[in-house]
């Protein structure tokens, strides 16, 4: 039987990563509202990109090469095609369906890749200005995962904490 405590969720060391991003992230959105993008969001500009240098690809393609899931994939398709950025085809089989570029969804890409070749720039000069850039951050604590498992250092903390 499980124990009602106080309300561990007071405590969450990844809320100012997250808040982080999501300021980042809206500060790009932002730049697309200034510069009369409409229907993309930040997170759409890859896919985007992707088709226009790969051609029409399949859903589990365009999830491949964006490196997402298919199921996050496919959200995101549906959202571009209700912006009228892509289209939806058959594939070649009865299973696939095809996803493409509309003209307005190659005209959007000129601005995307811009858009992300400056804020890699505008990362990498933020970087510049801290001791430990964030990229250091992922690298180091990918490694610390590699030697000890984020699996194997939750269930460490649950064997001591009292849950079952």
């Amino acid at each position: 039987m499980w124990l009602v405590s106080q309300d561990p969720t007071g405590q969450n060391l990844w809320r100012p990563l997250r808040d982080l991003l999501d300021l980042m992230d809206d500060d790009i959105a932002r730049l697309y509202a200034e510069r009369g993008v409409s229907g993309v969001r930040p997170r759409f500009s890859k896919a985007l990109i992707k088709l226009a240098h790969l051609g029409p690809l399949s859903i589990k393609q365009l999830a491949q090469a964006v490196e997402v899931t298919h199921s996050a994939m496919s959200q995101t398709v549906t959202a571009l095609r209700n912006q009228g950025l892509v289209r939806v085809g058959p594939g070649g089989d009865a299973r696939t369906r095809t996803v493409e570029l509309t003209d307005e969804g190659r005209a959007v890409v000129p601005f995307l890749e811009a858009e992300w070749r400056a804020t890699e720039a505008a990362v990498a000069e933020l970087e510049a200005e801290v001791p430990y850039p964030l990229t250091a951050v992922v690298r180091d604590l990918r490694g610390a995962l590699a030697r000890r498992s984020f699996h194997d250092r939750i269930l460490g903390h649950l064997s001591t904490g009292g849950a079952r």
